[in-house]
């Protein structure tokens, strides 16, 4: 049995909130470490509304990216529908034989990719703790000058 990847999809618009808020999922991000990450302009409530719009400004895109480790065509480019075909086109079934590209291999190890998402979430609650403390100081600052 043979299969077929069929290029010619309808142009279907690919949703690039979406693509944000599924990479920032995968990663174990909320939106407001996101949004720390991002500055004092960004709050959780607008990355939520970012990652409801279908097309998002490139230097923005490009901020985000950065922030989550992902090339920036990954979040123009990933269409979920797309990647599923593929996929289920690829995959070995009883009878089938595997491509000879499809190698169950990761390139990585996928502990050691745990391990270091874990040490940057550390580092990232490590530094929204310290935020946190340096905004009560400034407080308790305001409040004792008054």
């Amino acid at each position: 049995m043979r299969f077929m990847i069929h290029t010619d999809m309808p142009n279907k618009k690919i949703h690039q909130g979406r693509n944000i808020k599924r990479f920032r999922e995968m990663l174990g991000i909320k939106q407001d470490a996101l949004a720390y990450e991002l500055g004092e302009d960004w709050n959780q409530k607008k990355i939520s509304l970012l990652e409801q719009k279908e097309s998002v400004e490139k230097d923005i895109l490009e901020q985000v990216a950065k922030i989550l480790k992902v090339p920036t065509e990954a979040i123009e480019n990933f269409d979920e529908e797309q990647a599923v075909n593929i996929i289920s086109n690829t995959a070995s079934f009883d009878n089938c034989q595997q491509p000879a590209f499809f190698n169950n291999q990761p390139s990585f190890n996928p502990i050691d990719k745990v391990v270091e998402l874990y040490d940057e979430k550390i580092a990232l609650y490590e530094r929204m703790l310290k935020e946190k403390d340096e905004m009560m100081a400034r407080l308790e600052k305001l409040i004792e000058g008054k």
